[in-house]
């Protein structure tokens, strides 16, 4: 079986890394970091970056929306 490159049959190409950018402060990041914190609010991933994450825990951890940080 031949198929066109991009066609639906390439299931062994890795996905490209998407860039992430910090919702509260903008930093940017090509895909997702292990010190980075996600956040569903409202049906949207949120990412915040380490220094975020950090400055913020007790809100995070309280489960409060971003907006009220």
């Amino acid at each position: 079986m031949t198929s066109l490159p991009g066609g639906s049959d390439d299931r062994d190409s890795e996905p490209e890394p998407r860039l992430l950018e910090c919702a509260r402060c903008g930093r940017s990041a090509e895909g997702p970091r292990p010190t980075w914190t996600c956040s569903v609010e409202n049906g949207r991933r949120r990412y915040f970056c380490d220094t975020c994450s950090r400055d913020h825990l007790r809100a995070i951890e309280g489960r409060l929306d971003s907006a009220w940080w």
